[in-house]
């Protein structure tokens, strides 16, 4: 185990063992503030319980981070290579961060109903804006001389695009990635409370309306760990895609020439 995973480790374990006794000498009812040891016996016990409503979360989450990439790579692009239109269309994608999602939420159930089209579209809402900023602002950042280089070989926009810009925005678009599967479950869970049939999000509320507080924080545990498990497959796809990134301190092609 990398040591870098020791401190968050050891934490999380100081924080759950101060729960653990705080509940228990509290003497605050189940209902109100469960142990952790009982949130975790019903995560394990009642898997199977869970694991639909989870895949029915994970599927829209992922669903939404596709939706939100088809759009926002393409939207970047387009107002990269239009500055005019970035400046038309950058007070939309601000008002749609502005929106109250709380708002939207019951919407977007009105108009696609109550299964998963809401939800996917509800979670590309909330994931594309980091995204389509982030590589934006990637593809901007490129180099001024590098861009001299290639408008002296002759290569068109297109191809300078595919062998300067893109490579060159890859690391902000990982970055705006993280943010975005990060928050990813926002979307989801929002419009399963909203209005759904099955998901975790669907599972809490029915849970608090039980009093069965140790389903709510099982719902949450089992959807930190799959934030989490997105967090890393984008880490694994930013690792594979960016090792060929020279280090911060390589001087870039204007040093050289200077």
């Amino acid at each position: 185990m990398k040591s870098s995973w020791l401190v968050p480790i050891c934490i999380l374990t100081v924080l759950f063992c101060l729960w653990e006794v705080g509940s228990r000498i509290s003497g605050l009812p189940a209902f109100i503030l469960p142990a952790p040891s009982q949130i975790l016996k019903v995560s394990v016990i009642h898997a199977p319980q869970l694991l639909p409503h989870a895949g029915v979360t994970l599927m829209e989450i992922v669903a939404g981070i596709a939706l939100a990439l088809a759009v926002a790579v393409p939207l970047a692009v387009i107002m990269f290579a239009r500055p005019s239109l970035e400046k038309a269309l950058a007070p939309f994608l601000v008002a749609s961060q502005a929106i109250p999602v709380f708002a939207l939420a019951p919407l977007l159930v009105v108009w696609l109903g109550y299964g998963m089209a809401s939800k996917v579209l509800m979670a590309a809402v909330i994931i594309f804006f980091p995204i389509t900023v982030s590589l934006l602002e990637g593809l901007k950042s490129c180099d001024h001389a590098y861009r001299v280089l290639f408008r002296l070989m002759g290569a068109s926009f297109r191809q300078t695009l595919w062998r300067l810009y893109w490579p060159w925005a890859l690391p902000y678009f990982f970055s705006g990635l993280r943010v975005g599967v990060s928050v990813a479950t926002i979307g989801a869970i929002i419009g399963e409370w909203v209005g759904a049939q099955q998901g975790l999000g669907y599972l809490m509320i029915q849970s608090n309306a039980r009093l069965k507080t140790d389903w709510v924080f099982a719902a949450i545990l089992w959807l930190s760990l799959m934030g989490l498990a997105l967090w890393h497959v984008v880490g694994w796809l930013e690792h594979r895609y960016l090792s060929w990134k020279a280090p911060s301190d390589q001087p870039s092609i204007g040093e050289t020439i200077q």
